[in-house]
């Protein structure tokens, strides 16, 4: 990104999807320590900047530890969870009212994997009009041609992709 991105904190919310232990379990213990810590720099510069955080977490049956959001990333009081039972949040959970009771326009997005929950927010955002943001390094995908080719072809079509840094930079 060779301009500086601006960011609305009165309009945007960050979203961190499936960020739980099953979905990480699939990664590298040293990839999945520089991604927890990469969102939780974001997490943080984003609650510095009165910017809304909503955890969406994925279960389809019972709660148990796998199916728990990391504890490296456990939400704040305050902050929503939603819960959703498809890979993507808004077609199973309240999140377009929640995101109208905000007045939210724009979508930061973090999230596993890339090909689901992602790409899904992404798609169905833009087709009722937010704008996404897509935090690159802080979405991973099991399949490294699918991260790539979404990362560099199909999300800057429809929103920004940036990596972490340029967003805690763009909100600091």
């Amino acid at each position: 990104m060779t301009e500086q991105l601006s960011i609305d904190r009165s309009n945007t919310a960050v979203l961190i999807m499936d960020y739980q232990v099953r979905q990480l379990s699939g990664f590298s213990e040293e990839f999945q320590n520089e991604l927890l810590g990469k969102a939780n720099h974001v997490l943080a510069a984003a609650r510095d900047s009165g910017i809304p955080v909503i955890h969406i977490e994925v279960r389809r049956g019972e709660r148990t530890p796998e199916t728990e959001i990391h504890h490296a990333i456990t939400p704040k009081s305050g902050e929503r969870v939603l819960t959703k039972s498809r890979a993507g949040p808004f077609s199973t959970t309240n999140l377009g009212e929640v995101l109208k009771e905000l007045g939210i326009e724009t979508l930061v997005l973090m999230g596993i994997a890339t090909s689901g929950c992602v790409l899904s927010t992404v798609r169905w955002g833009s087709d009722i009009d937010y704008k996404s943001i897509v935090l690159s390094d802080c979405c991973a995908d099991r399949d490294d041609e699918v991260q790539r080719v979404l990362m560099e072809k199909l999300f800057p079509r429809q929103g920004t992709v940036i990596t972490s840094q340029e967003f805690v930079k763009a909100v600091g």
